[in-house]
């Protein structure tokens, strides 16, 4: 069974603040002089009833100072935030804070004080980035006790590694380091650093391990350059899922059976670095950068050993950046160049995840329709795989088709609430939407479009790609039920930006 992993909020109810622990020793400089307290409150949508928000709820971390007044934290820490605060870890002066810059994927975010006159920076002094971390070594993970007293508890790297941070499918470089660590309640996220100088950002903890991975310096300093520039670009991904060729029978099949390594594109992003490029399904990828691919994904990096090949794209690239990739198409050899570039979430036919903003969505008479988002599936939970509707669940794992319909999002129908206008309809749910008055709907915007012309008939036809594969519903009842809708509580029916 493999180990849980827990987020470092949760380290909060497991050990009183105030108790030492083996290899944590107490600090009269360094930490309480270059780091703060950062405050958060969230508040977070619904995807189940897109027009609700979800309780206020308080988030507390620790946030490496950065020159310039400025302050580095794990964006996870900032997540639909509607207010944040930075505090001295000291004499406790307090400012409003706002983002400089975040990035979700790469799980990083700079703040700033709202006002510039704030004594919080006082007496505190700015981290530089130290980039030479390598296995066996030890780093310090930097915390305050309530009294404003620093602590430094020794951790020690096990190997580096390309891991998840935050969102789901996004990997990057990690420290997986070792170590006995201590909760406090501001302890969501952590500074960590190597001889005084920043090393990464404390992203989880395994008590039962002590174990804990750390976002390092290295994607750090990638994202501070980037955003230092004024325009902010992020990390590039290539936009390909492969597999791996270990199998002596499939090596054969692809042709590269003479030859080391190589793993097969088995499916590609649209729109993405490879796609644009025209690198094809089937092909093998040999080399990227100049790199020797392996036929599990891995290459061998001079200080890390191997890593997977993805750290060539999202550590070791910039968006814009033309690289080489050496391939077999057809069991020939040739080369390709592609200029990386970077897929946002919202250019995809269904979001992989949504933060500071809401579920797009519109309720016409009762029917409920949104955009299907992977946050929406993940709403049934854990097991969201297996307890979501299953058409739904299967159209993420296999967007292609619905993207060579001319589809630019999934609009669905999620819910019917009891209505005059929907009656006989209450049973109906999850179901994609093809056609409105006869309109492909290709996004939610196409939908509100289609229900503004008033059919002849007074009654509006919607077409969907499985049972009941047509439904009717009147305009003037419709509209009707609407305005008793947002007297009843549903204070906005639609969220289309």
């Amino acid at each position: 069974m493999s180990p849980i992993r827990l987020p470092l909020a949760t380290l909060a109810l497991a050990t009183v603040a105030t108790l030492l622990v083996p290899g944590a020793t107490a600090q009269k400089s360094s930490p309480e002089k270059s780091i703060v307290r950062v405050n958060a409150t969230l508040q977070d949508y619904s995807f189940l009833r897109p027009w609700e928000k979800g309780a206020p709820t308080p988030r507390r971390g620790l946030g490496a100072v950065l020159a310039g007044n400025r302050v580095l934290v794990t964006a996870e820490m900032c997540v639909n935030a509607t207010f944040l605060e930075l505090e001295h870890p000291s004499s406790g002066a307090r400012v409003p804070a706002k983002i400089a810059g975040i990035d979700y994927e790469a799980n990083l975010a700079v703040l700033e004080p709202a006002d510039s006159n704030s004594r919080v920076f006082e007496g505190l002094q700015p981290l530089e980035i130290e980039d030479s971390v390598r296995a066996g070594d030890t780093l310090n993970v930097w915390q305050v006790e309530d009294n404003g007293d620093g602590v430094s508890t020794d951790v020690d790297v096990l190997r580096v590694d390309v891991g998840r941070y935050f969102i789901p499918g996004s990997v990057f470089l990690l420290y997986q380091v070792k170590g006995s660590l201590q909760a406090r309640i501001n302890s969501f996220t952590l500074p960590v650093v190597k001889h005084g100088k920043l090393a990464g950002m404390l992203l989880s903890y395994s008590s039962k391990e002590q174990t804990a991975g750390v976002l390092p310096s290295p994607i750090i300093k990638a994202f501070l350059d980037d955003l230092d520039d004024g325009d902010y670009q992020g990390f590039p991904n290539l936009g390909i899922g492969f597999a791996q060729t270990l199998d002596e029978t499939f090596r054969e099949f692809t042709g590269i059976a003479s030859r080391e390594g190589g793993i097969f594109v088995r499916e590609l992003a649209k729109g993405g670095s490879a796609d644009r490029a025209g690198i094809k399904d089937g092909d093998v990828i040999l080399s990227i950068a100049g790199r020797p691919i392996d036929s599990r994904g891995n290459y061998t990096h001079p200080d890390y050993g191997k890593l997977s090949f993805s750290h060539l794209v999202r550590g070791g690239a910039t968006v814009g950046e033309k690289i080489n990739l050496e391939i077999i198409r057809d069991k020939e050899p040739m080369t390709v160049e592609v200029e990386l570039s970077r897929k946002p979430a919202t250019d995809y036919l269904i979001d992989p995840y949504m933060f500071d903003r809401g579920p797009k969505y519109l309720i016409f008479g009762g029917l409920i329709f949104q955009e299907l988002t992977l946050p929406y599936l993940e709403s049934w939970g854990e097991d969201w795989t297996t307890r979501a509707p299953f058409k739904l669940v299967h159209a993420n794992a296999n967007p292609h088709p619905l993207e060579e319909e001319g589809r630019e999002k999934l609009v669905f129908l999620s819910n019917v609430l009891k209505t005059p206008s929907t009656l006989g309809y209450e049973g109906i749910n999850s179901v994609i939407v093809t056609q409105v008055n006869g309109t492909f709907i290709r996004n939610i915007k196409d939908l509100a479009a289609a229900f503004t012309a008033v059919p002849a008939d007074g009654l509006h036809t919607i077409e969907f790609g499985d049972y009941p594969k047509v439904i009717y519903v009147d305009d003037r009842a419709s509209r009707l039920i609407n305005q008793q809708l947002i007297q009843y509580g549903i204070g906005q029916l639609e969220r289309l930006e």
